[in-house]
């Protein structure tokens, strides 16, 4: 054990000095990907002349363990330098503009004072700068809220409050939890700014997710699950409507997933994203529906694409974001006849979107394969869409890798694609080794954007000598609903055979050296690299499983979303067919492991549990298979404080490059 570790240790000291060479070399280091901010969250004046946004600020090195900090700034939309208005060891997230203008609300994590429970609390500031006050006293945690269109309300989302009861049992120890019975609801209040009053809306128990006010402010449009359990909340989570002293009313039926949604300008139609079916992996569709009641109308069935976001620009017309394969577009909708008309967008990637009644501006966060997510500010239909911010001028100082989108046959002569990023110093004609970067999901996507991140450092790979490979296997979005369905109860089956496909088409080009391949993903990434580990083994020689998936039986039992699984994605229960979600795991194939194998987890996880990654190393280290089995106290379904972010970048380096890097005997 000691060994192992003094050995680790080392090896991570010797990266430590590589990455100060390398950053003299104006080459992107772990550091650097760690230490990268991002606009995050925008919202647009009601007026269009300025951009309220939230930019993550990664901790520093000396700061307490925990998440980024978020701090508040706003740009103007003509240009200049944005101004900073909150900022310190806090995380702002949801700004909004009062519907005067007049004022920034925010939500954020302040303490009044040192005796005050833990929660996160509605702020405001005013539009020229200033002190901050807390808008209203509240016992639970503020989620999402909105001001209502004149301002005389504030709707807001706030979990169940411990009782005084539940506060005492606590203290005396009696603090066990009854599965699916204690769970807290997130309700609807209401805060009058008059009376100052505080309220919850209604009585009935729904779990309330996303809302927003109809234009005459009289009501408010909502998404809500009968129970909070998140597995309910994906699946069966339904549109309602609620007036002021009302109860709610179901607005349409829907069936399964729902997504963003948006009130046309006069208040009497609701767009939103749906699922085309129950077992439809994604809210991929745009519907249309009254909100007085009635039938959804799908305005998108046959498009070969992935619906992303949208928002209304007149009382005709929606504006849709689309994934469609690597690359998201820009779409103008009829909302009678669904008529799409594409609008010129270049590329960006967008990560929010925003806009404002009556204003043909829209603000976006967005990143390039430059840089990660920064404000921009466009009119549809009116030419390109401007940068206000420049958040990493470090950038700008550093090489970064080409990528492109690659294309080859996968199974059944299906086209794939996926992102391809050669190495930094790239020489035509000579052959590399090869590391997969595998989207999680299956329902994820690899796009054309900023590709680095902690859980994926494809550029540092690039930088070191690696080629990466990006797959968008079938049952990955950005294709439309057909392929995205094209690996129901067929997981770890033809979608693998796609990425194998995608190997052999780099090796066939000359560019990829065959006996030097490995693997790496987060989730449904990780199972797929724990798949190529075992099943696979002869293919690949290093795999990094980080949350990963290795036995499906057991998964079922321990995730907390065991309808989502088994509904969107295999399209059967484990009980149905236990041989074959046995046959698919990984674990079921360890008699032919010999790839050494990292294996990673978040010790908080209740997404991909924990034992899941320790089943793996356990059966991995009684075969003899090089293995290692690293756990990060307190992180969930992915890594959020620095500290482990570096560690994890480091040692998935450090792996490739004991395994991959020396060219094999007789290798070509």
């Amino acid at each position: 054990m000691f060994g192992n570790r003094l050995q680790w240790g080392m090896a991570a000291c010797a990266l430590v000095l590589l990455a100060g060479d390398r950053a003299e070399a104006g080459v992107l280091t772990p550091e650097t990907v760690v230490d990268l901010k991002e606009v995050r969250q925008v919202v647009l004046h009601p007026d269009g002349d300025r951009i309220a946004y939230t930019l993550e600020v990664p901790r520093r090195e000396d700061d307490a363990p925990g998440r980024s900090y978020a701090e508040l700034w706003v740009a103007n939309a003509a240009g200049g330098e944005p101004r900073r208005f909150v900022s310190g060891k806090e995380r702002v997230t949801d700004p909004s503009w009062s519907p005067d203008g007049e004022w920034i609300g925010f939500v954020t994590d302040r303490a009044k004072d040192a005796e005050e429970d833990e929660g996160r609390r509605l702020y405001v500031i005013p539009r020229a700068g200033g002190e901050a006050r807390r808008l209203f006293e509240h016992e639970g945690s503020v989620g999402s809220y909105r001001w209502s269109p004149d301002g005389r309300f504030i709707a807001f989302v706030s979990k169940d409050a411990e009782t005084d009861d539940e506060k005492a049992d606590k203290k005396a120890g009696k603090d066990w939890n009854v599965m699916d019975e204690d769970d807290p609801y997130n309700r609807l209040w209401l805060f009058d700014t008059e009376s100052r009053d505080v309220r919850q809306w209604f009585g009935e128990d729904l779990d309330v997710s996303s809302f927003d006010w109809t234009p005459d402010g009289s009501s408010v449009v909502f998404q809500a699950a009968k129970t909070p359990r998140i597995d309910v909340e994906y699946m069966y989570t339904r549109i309602y409507h609620v007036t002021l002293d009302g109860k709610p009313e179901l607005v349409t039926e829907t069936t399964g997933k729902l997504g963003p949604m948006a009130l046309s300008p006069d208040g009497t139609s609701l767009a939103f994203l749906g699922a085309s079916s129950l077992n439809d992996p994604l809210a991929q569709s745009v519907f249309v529906a009254p909100v007085a009641g009635g039938k959804a109308r799908n305005l998108t069935p046959a498009y070969e694409g992935t619906a992303h976001d949208l928002t209304w620009l007149d009382a005709r017309h929606l504006l849709l974001l689309g994934v469609e394969r690597e690359r998201h577009v820009m779409y103008r909708v009829g909302v009678e006849d669904g008529e799409r008309e594409s609008l010129s967008w270049p590329g960006l990637i967008v990560n929010d979107l925003a806009a404002a009644t009556g204003v043909s501006r829209v603000a976006v966060a967005a990143e390039a394969p430059s840089h990660p997510g920064e404000l921009f500010i466009f009119e549809p239909g009116r030419g390109e869409p401007r940068r206000l911010t420049q958040s990493n001028p470090v950038l700008d100082e550093v090489r970064l890798a080409r990528q492109e989108v690659v294309h080859w046959k996968g199974a059944d002569d299906w086209d794939v694609s996926g992102m391809l990023t050669y190495p930094l110093d790239y020489e035509a004609g000579k052959r590399y080794p090869l590391v997969l970067q595998v989207h999680g999901g299956p329902e994820g996507v690899s796009l054309d954007g900023w590709t680095t991140s902690a859980g994926y450092p494809v550029q540092l790979l690039a930088s070191r000598g690696y080629v990466v490979l990006q797959p968008n296997y079938r049952g990955s979005q950005g294709r439309g609903i057909v392929f995205s369905k094209a690996d129901h109860d067929d997981l770890g089956g033809k979608e693998f055979e796609d990425v194998l496909a995608g190997i052999d088409a780099l090796v066939d080009r000359g560019i990829v050296d065959r006996e030097r391949v490995g693997t790496g993903g987060w989730s449904y990434g990780g199972y797929m690299s724990a798949w190529a580990a075992t099943r696979h083994s002869e293919r690949f020689r290093a795999s990094v499983v980080a949350a990963g998936l290795t036995n499906w039986i057991a998964f079922a039992g321990t995730t907390d979303i065991p309808y989502e699984m088994s509904l969107v994605h295999w399209d059967s229960w484990w009980f149905d067919e236990p041989d074959l979600h046995w046959e698919r795991s990984p674990l079921a194939h360890v008699q032919k492991a010999r790839t050494p194998t990292l294996i990673v987890h978040g010790e908080k996880d209740d997404r991909v549990h924990p034992e899941q990654g320790l089943e793996m190393y356990t059966a991995l280290r009684i075969k003899g298979v090089p293995t290692q089995y690293v756990v990060y106290p307190r992180e969930p379904h992915g890594l959020n404080e620095r500290a482990h972010r570096l560690d994890f970048i480091e040692r998935v380096l450090n792996w490739f490059d004991t395994h991959l890097a020396a060219t094999p005997a007789g290798g070509s």
